[in-house]
């Protein structure tokens, strides 16, 4: 079968838009051929810095022919009708209609239409000018004599040349004829910029590779980042070193070369006084190159690999030097940094400087860093005794943890903040717990990145986490849809895995009520004007009461801190929009955490079905309810009773919305006349409180065991016994047993919530 063979070759494509570009038109062609009935084989997309290329497999010669049939107007409708239907189908008259009759209906027109499936090549000639006119470029630009006519072409460098072929692999493929803006499709290309001349005709995909790699321009992005990992890896074996992998960067640099040329430079040994991290990230940012290590002695080496984009004439010496000269010069600035940041930590004390953080704003509706770093502070040494940490170390690690900030490194290089303040607590003498809180505090910052362990680190990690996403949720500045700039998503992920890998108890309802009343406080609110917290008049009554005159408690700043706070912890149903914002942000933890287990192979439903329950705000306790209850639920016992139960709700809410009133418990025994519901009825009353002794004591297992005894009489009572009797009294009743079967087990789990 025929094959597609399309590239566009253009100016240099910035690295970062290879990949996607690539991805866009594989799938934006290969869905409009599909669309048009032509189905392939198999698709690869090819980019480098000068072109985007795709090859399709596979596909036919021509359109399938299509059958349709076209129901019309009935016999003798009125001539305008008849026009119509003639039009629509494209009849020339009603002649070419056939006639077919319904017992119902009568007799009525028919168009049977036969269209012949067009040639391939005619609908990539239409496709592939459409895509290119609405490629969905991050950026692009216009140019050429039109560039300011809004009808020119868009395209993230200067397109030059269009190739298209189309045929099989026994014929000479044949020229996709289109035009777009001047450029009109052929079959020619053009390999490296600098160590190939003119033009290169191809034929097909195989054809193309070979020529092209002829011309010194490796197409595939795999085989290019292969080379150079491996030629990186040669070089510093050969000189008895480890290369630094880096896959973002390996990805950069493929996206920048076309002929890969793998070269060795050197600096300064003197340089390696400056931390690995930030020579590493000095001569990644500034150069793209990698770094290497001396297997010796675990610390970087003094030599560097640079990839070029081709074969010098002097074996690369040129641009060797080159590079070694901006490096040296790099270095030498953070070099210069590193040194002063050290003299002003030996000299400065931290609460100076501190208080330079008073003048930096952390977000305009939630005040400075300053601020925000005591907030942090506060409710580190609050967790401590939550995680096992030392309150005292864990305040002082974060009013440390952010220093860095202020720094001539950090400032410089802002991917190794808190990495920088590990060193400079070392250097400054301070515990090992705070160096390791002040670089594991950002911790995770990822899926893959790895959560702190330390209980030092681990009260800083979460008071800086949930100080941020109570700040935003306060402020009404949460994520939307795709859009979360203030990372928000990936901070309640990071407190759902600290939580659940440290196996952490951790009651977030009070804790984060807690954070509201402190940045209510500190963002300038008062609390008898506020503007985000609408404050009853029994709130001013109570803190009134408070208010001692003359005392500590009376100072403005104190009184509002701890009254405020105490009371809006203590007494959250005077604050009903900050508790509708706590419970908003609970659900937003809810769905982090359902991403989090159905990652790991856990059903999102358990988790909607346990969360539904009032008060589920421990993490630990919610993950663990779900893993009994999916254990439970895999059961015979626990299937049929969850059918039970589901037929249990279903009734009652039919029976709720009919009657108008909600059933709740408090079931007759004198009622009680089928043995079945005498029996359900027993076992209820016997097994609840058990039930919920075990749930007390967080044995979960032996909850949903017990549970399982509700199994046979649940399926005896709707065996024997009908619900909606005739006798009002005993209808009543029995749906108030329905009522005890959706309590019980809703003190596990919301089971209808549960699919299945």
């Amino acid at each position: 079968m025929p094959d597609l063979l399309l590239e566009l070759f253009c100016e240099e494509i910035p690295a970062r838009m290879q990949a996607g570009a690539a991805e866009s038109l594989r799938k934006l062609v290969t869905d409009a051929l599909v669309e048009r009935g032509l189905v392939y084989e198999g698709a690869k997309a090819f980019v480098t810095p000068r072109r985007l290329a795709l090859a399709v497999h596979g596909l036919p010669a021509q359109q399938p022919d299509t059958h349709e049939e076209r129901k019309g107007p009935r016999v003798g409708a009125p001539q305008p009708a008849i026009d119509g239907f003639l039009k629509a189908a494209g009849l020339a008259s009603i002649d070419q209609a056939s006639i077919e009759s319904d017992p119902k209906k009568g007799e009525f027109y028919v168009a049977r239409l036969h269209k012949h499936g067009r040639a391939t090549p005619d609908v990539i000639a239409e496709i592939v000018p459409a895509v290119i006119r609405a490629f969905p470029w991050p950026k692009s630009m216009r140019w050429g004599k039109g560039s300011s006519s809004p009808t020119t072409l868009r395209w993230v460098r200067p397109l030059q040349s269009i190739l298209c072929t189309f045929g099989p692999e026994t014929e000479e493929p044949e020229v996709v004829p289109f035009e777009v803006d001047g450029l009109r499709s052929g079959d020619t290309t053009r390999g490296h910029r600098f160590l190939s001349e003119g033009t290169i005709r191809v034929r097909r995909l195989e054809d193309w590779m070979a020529k092209l790699e002829a011309a010194f321009v490796v197409v595939d992005r795999e085989r290019r980042k292969d080379i150079i990992l491996a030629d990186a890896k040669d070089l510093a074996l050969a000189q008895g070193l480890e290369l630094v992998e880096d896959a973002g960067l390996l990805e950069e640099i493929a996206g920048l070369v076309e002929w890969p040329v793998a070269l060795m430079g050197s600096f300064d040994p003197a340089f390696l006084d400056v931390p690995d991290e930030v020579i590493r990230a000095t001569i990644r940012a500034n150069q793209k190159c990698f770094v290497l290590r001396n297997p010796a002695t675990g610390r970087l080496a003094n030599r560097f690999i640079l990839v070029s984009n081709l074969v010098a004439s002097d074996g690369g010496a040129a641009i060797i030097a080159g590079n070694e000269r901006v490096i040296r010069a790099r270095l030498s600035d953070a070099k210069f940094f590193w040194e002063t940041d050290q003299k002003t930590n030996a000299t400065v004390p931290l609460a100076e400087r501190l208080e330079r953080f008073g003048n930096v704003t952390f977000h305009e509706k939630l005040g400075s860093q300053l601020e925000r770093i005591r907030r942090i502070a506060a409710l580190a040494r609050e967790l401590a005794p939550v995680v096992g940490a030392d309150p005292d170390l864990a305040e002082q690690a974060a009013l440390y943890a952010k220093s860095d900030l202020r720094t001539e490194v950090v400032g410089e290089f802002p991917e190794v903040q808190g990495l920088m303040g590990k060193y400079y607590a070392r250097l400054e003498g301070l515990p090992e717990e705070i160096a390791a809180a002040a670089e594991e505090h950002y911790k995770p910052q990822g899926p893959t990145d790895f959560v702190p362990t330390a209980p030092v680190s681990v009260a800083v990690a979460l008071a800086d986490k949930l100080d941020t996403l109570v700040g935003f949720w306060a402020i009404d500045e949460k994520p939307t849809g795709s859009k979360d700039p203030y990372a928000l998503r990936r901070a309640a992920l990071g407190v759902v895995r600290i939580v659940l890998e440290n196996g952490l108890t951790v009651k977030l309802a009070p804790v984060l009520l807690n954070i509201f009343g402190r940045i209510i406080l500190e963002i300038r609110e008062s609390i008898y004007s506020d503007r985000a917290v609408k404050v009853p008049p029994q709130v001013v009554s109570e803190l009134e009461a408070i208010w001692i005159d003359g005392s500590e408690l009376s100072r403005k700043e104190t009184f509002f801190f701890e009254a405020f706070r105490r009371l809006i912890v203590e007494n959250p149903a005077f604050f009903p929009s900050v508790v509708a914002i706590r419970d908003d942000l609970l659900s937003f933890f809810a769905d982090r955490l359902k991403v989090h287990l159905r990652e790991a192979g856990a059903r999102h439903d358990l988790v909607d079905a346990v969360f539904a329950l009032p008060g589920q705000d421990d993490l630990l306790l919610v993950v663990k309810r779900v893993e009994a209850l999916g254990r439970f639920l895999s059961t015979e016992d626990g299937r049929n009773l969850l059918a039970g139960t589901k037929r249990a709700a279903n009734i009652l809410r039919i029976e709720e919305k009919k009657d108008g009133v909600t059933y709740e418990g408090g079931v007759d025994v004198v009622l009680l006349h089928e043995p079945e519901e005498r029996a359900l009825a027993e076992a209820i009353a016997a097994l609840g409180p058990r039930i919920e002794a075990a749930l007390g004591a967080e044995d979960f297992e032996a909850a949903m065991a017990l549970l399982a005894g509700l199994r046979a009489p649940v399926d005896a009572f709707f065996e024997k016994v009908t619900v909606n009797a005739e006798d009002a009294r005993l209808r009543e009743n029995r749906l108030r047993l329905l009522a005890d079967i959706r309590a019980a087990t809703r003190s596990i789990a919301d089971f209808d919530r549960i699919e299945g």
